[in-house]
């Protein structure tokens, strides 16, 4: 699972069980994001939990971070039994939007903030897991 957090609202994806495809699931208030997961994780089998990190392109914290670093905090200690990972989150806003160019999505399509969030989270989680391929080769 990845989750491209946000002060407002979260982008979340989801992986196949073999951990080859990313694909959007859904984006949720933040202020629910925890409730949510933890009934996600409930009934469906979660190894790992990635997050974003949000970073400015100079690599310093984001204004986002500290937020999103007291939710991971929470989210550690609420799944002890399951893996919270960190992954770099610059550039994917670009990367959505640029996908969003490429499927053909209409301008008022692609300025859809919540599609953009999911789509976030699917990139995110898809350079997760080629990351952690490339690691083992």
């Amino acid at each position: 699972m990845a989750v491209d957090y946000g002060r407002k609202r979260t982008g979340i994806a989801v992986s196949d069980p073999c951990g080859i495809i990313a694909n959007g699931l859904t984006t949720v208030a933040t202020a629910d994001l925890l409730h949510f997961i933890l009934d996600y994780v409930s009934r469906e089998s979660v190894v790992t939990i990635v997050v974003g990190y949000p970073k400015q392109m100079s690599g310093k914290d984001s204004e986002n971070a500290a937020p999103a670093i007291t939710f991971v905090n929470h989210l550690r200690k609420a799944l002890p039994a399951v893996k919270v990972e960190w992954y770099d989150e610059r550039f994917t806003s670009v990367l959505a939007h640029r996908t969003m160019i490429d499927a053909g999505l209409s301008k008022q399509r692609r300025r859809n903030k919540e599609l953009v969030d999911e789509i976030s989270a699917t990139i995110i989680l898809q350079s997760y897991m080629e990351y952690c391929r490339n690691r083992l080769t």
